[in-house]
């Protein structure tokens, strides 16, 4: 009984240790190896750039439309009920 009871601790212990080892933020790499010294940036293209815009227009109009259309709704059903 008692070397059963220290087997299951022993593999609970493991088992403890390799989540904490797979749960850590760390990299899996050695520890040779070093990330580069140098960031390049990527810059947007103007093309790029005015395609997010519009994109990004299309969604404001969109959920204003949608609001407005929301607030039309409520004023009809308020008129209708006779308030």
């Amino acid at each position: 009984m008692r070397k059963f009871t220290f087997a299951i601790a022993l593999l609970g212990s493991l088992g403890t240790a390799g989540l904490a080892t797979s749960a850590s933020a760390a990299p899996g790499a050695p520890m040779g190896v070093a990330a580069p010294d140098a960031v390049t940036q990527v810059y947007m293209t103007p093309m790029e750039r005015r395609m997010m815009e519009r994109r990004m227009m299309r969604r404001h109009m969109e959920r204003r439309m949608m609001r407005r259309e929301m607030m039309r709704r409520d004023m009809r059903r308020d008129m209708r009920r006779g308030m």
